[in-house]
């Protein structure tokens, strides 16, 4: 069987390595040999074993009849999409790593694929090398999935955790994981929440079974988080997490991406480093646990491999995806409940406009500091933000899952 990629970056060259490495293993799998074919790039790759193999014509691979499934690990939503719709009229099954392709146009392409009798999967769109995807599709088909909370971002995990653990501050710690390799030169996507949005939407589209838009979905990244925030954090026995959440709460659905103050009782709360963790509560099942690495060339890779193993085992049909593109709206933020963790410029007596907004709340305090911080009850996002506005010099606010 005959395979083509789409992309020679870190992904598409790990897909090439997972193949040769595990051919053994995948050929039982599949029942025959699987072989790469085609390599699209703009680039030459001198010296690497694929240089014979590199194209710079997608209407090579579109055109063979040899090819029966694509890789693309291009990123991006454009050229990747016009190429794999190429990909799926000639009748070629498609696998992406693409979640910017996928939260943008996966329906679309699900219904393309679907009327030429192939399969568009993307199990590594999400969650890296963690298979998410195939078990919201396949495993929990028998639950009403109640709610997804995910670390959906190894680079601000990462940071978050370096922050955390060493007190380090987010300049400090965002130039070390662009050393690392951790955080783009160009990191927002990244610490701004972007990313960790297009998977919380992806998942809440499987999940739910109708069109999560991600531009819908509430977004803050960690660039308002400082050292002193986990200073409190360490105080009060918590953490501070990016989480992508997304709840169904009766015939309402809500979903956020923002930083979430945690206690060691939450299920992902020592996911540190740059894993990934995500949680699914099912209305029967109750909570499951998944993790793993989130990234990386060869764990992301595997996951793409499993989806090509996937397709060869099922030549001329359409792996179905709980996908339909019915868009499901979204509730609005301000009703979602929860408490907030807040920080106010002065000193004591500031507190009496505190608790005339507020009424009874948790005080914080850290010695040498110029400021103090306090816990809210219960309450709606509206009702804090009305609340919030009575009191002066309010520095920032940390919603809390605890």
């Amino acid at each position: 069987m005959k395979i083509a990629i789409m992309g020679y970056g870190t992904i598409g060259s790990g897909v090439a390595a997972v193949v040769e490495r595990n051919a053994e293993s995948i050929a039982k799998r599949v029942g025959e040999p699987v072989e790469v074919k085609y390599v699209l790039d703009l680039r030459e790759f001198p010296g690497d074993p694929i240089q014979e193999k590199v194209i710079h014509d997608v209407d090579i691979l579109v055109n063979d009849p040899e090819v029966s499934i694509v890789v693309e690990t291009m990123g991006g939503v454009e050229p990747a999409c016009t190429f794999v719709k190429k990909a799926l009229a000639a009748g070629k099954s498609v696998t992406t790593s693409n979640k910017a392709l996928v939260a943008k146009k996966g329906t679309e392409l699900l219904d393309l694929a679907k009327e030429n009798h192939v399969s568009f999967l993307f199990e590594a769109s999400v969650g890296g090398g963690i298979p998410i995807i195939r078990p919201l599709n396949q495993c929990l088909t028998a639950d009403e999935i109640v709610e997804i909370t995910g670390i959906l971002n190894g680079t601000t995990n990462y940071m978050l955790t370096k922050m955390d653990k060493e007190g380090m501050t987010f300049d400090a710690v965002l130039k070390e994981a662009q050393e690392k390799g951790y955080a783009e030169k160009d990191p927002t996507a990244d610490i701004e929440g972007f990313d960790a949005c297009r998977k919380i939407a992806i998942l809440s589209s499987l999940a739910y079974g109708s069109q999560v838009d991600f531009e819908d979905i509430y977004t803050e990244g960690i660039t308002k988080i400082t050292d002193t925030d986990f200073k409190y954090a360490r105080k009060m026995g918590t953490s501070i997490k990016l989480f992508g959440t997304s709840r169904r709460d009766g015939d309402k659905f809500h979903a956020m991406v923002a930083p979430v103050m945690i206690d060691a009782s939450h299920p992902l709360y020592a996911v540190n480093d740059v894993f990934n963790g995500i949680m699914v509560e099912g209305n029967m099942v109750d909570k499951l646990m998944f993790y793993g690495r989130g990234a990386g060339s060869l764990p992301t890779a595997s996951a793409v491999v499993a989806d090509v193993v996937e397709m060869a085992k099922n030549p001329g049909k359409t792996l179905v995806q709980s996908w339909s593109t019915k868009k499901l709206p979204l509730a609005d933020k301000g009703t979602w409940e929860r408490k907030f963790f807040v920080r106010v410029a002065g000193g004591a007596e500031k507190k009496a406009q505190v608790e005339a907004a507020f009424g009874p709340v948790t005080y914080i305090e850290i010695e040498g500091l110029s400021e103090f911080a306090f816990v809210t009850p219960v309450m709606t996002e509206a009702a804090y933000e009305e609340k919030a506005a009575k009191v002066e010099g309010v520095l920032s606010m940390i919603r809390m899952d605890v």
